[in-house]
């Protein structure tokens, strides 16, 4: 898994329980103007946008509670502040707020918030596995905890993305979700179920979760990557860390592409991906 989490910083979040199309927002029959200024406004900002609902049974058919919902902007800041806009809707044309809110620096101090993905629609196993993470997740924090539409690595189910954090994590199950959020929100990041951090290229990612694997649990901003060489299949990066954890560290990863199989369980052809394996990881 490491290396797979998505690039971004900042994530549209709209909530929508009813049914999610294949699709997420795009796929919705809301009000052209305003689901098209959307759309623009998230890709000028880089955005990513989901949709979310609380975990728990839902009325079969229902398209959208009466009443209003909620929308929100979580923005991660390259110099690794964490900010938020959250607002309501109630009209398909009150979402036009999520343009501005993208040009707004948000507020901080929200507590993060916890996506589990539970896109049935995308993919089966999204829903058959991270529907029970999301289940569990809500028992222990309930005003943190969304189900969303999909995240990528469907393969890696369950998936949880903490933001605006921008850590992913896969293959989790009821259990090993509420330790892994558990030791995350304590700012002790650990390697066994990390996909990876937004902020960083894919190998940058797995040289980062090599090095918690060698080293032991980190703070999210622990680790800096401070240099990253390409030389054919072969990748080295140095990282940087904050005491009590090694000041600098080389890590030496081989590019390779996996065999063919069958990736997601809708998947109708087999495909394969780059993986990035640790050759040598050491102090320096």
């Amino acid at each position: 898994m490491a290396g797979t989490a998505s690039p971004g910083l900042v994530w549209v979040l709209i909530e929508y329980p009813g049914a999610w199309p294949p699709n997420g927002f795009e796929g919705l029959d809301l009000d052209a103007g305003t689901k098209a200024l959307v759309i623009s406004a998230a890709q000028t900002a880089n955005a990513r946008i989901l949709l979310v609902r609380r975990p728990g049974p839902r009325r079969l058919g229902a398209r959208r509670r009466h009443g209003p919902a909620n929308w929100a902007v979580l923005r991660h800041q390259s110099s690794g502040a964490y900010q938020q806009l959250w607002g309501i809707w109630e009209r398909d044309e009150d979402l036009a707020k999520i343009a501005s809110a993208l040009e707004s620096p948000g507020e901080s101090g929200f507590p993060p918030v916890i996506l589990v993905c539970a896109h049935g629609q995308h993919d089966a196993c999204c829903a058959v596995r991270g529907r029970p993470v999301g289940r569990a997740l809500s028992e222990r924090w309930p005003e943190l905890v969304w189900e969303c539409s999909h995240i990528g690595g469907d393969r890696f189910a369950a998936n949880a993305v903490i933001a605006p954090d921008g850590v992913y994590y896969g293959g989790l199950d009821a259990g090993s979700s509420v330790t892994t959020v558990e030791d995350h929100l304590a700012d002790s990041i650990r390697a066994e179920y990390l996909r990876g951090y937004t902020d960083l290229l894919p190998p940058q990612q797995a040289a980062v979760v090599a090095v918690l694997e060698r080293f032991g649990p980190a703070g999210r901003h622990d680790y800096v990557v401070t240099e990253t060489l390409r030389e054919g299949e072969y990748w080295r990066i140095h990282i940087t860390g904050k005491p009590p954890h090694p000041a600098h560290i080389d890590v030496e990863l081989r590019a390779r592409r996996t065999p063919l199989r069958q990736l997601t369980c809708r998947a109708p052809t087999e495909g394969s991906v780059i993986v990035y394996e640790p050759t040598s990881v050491r102090r320096t």
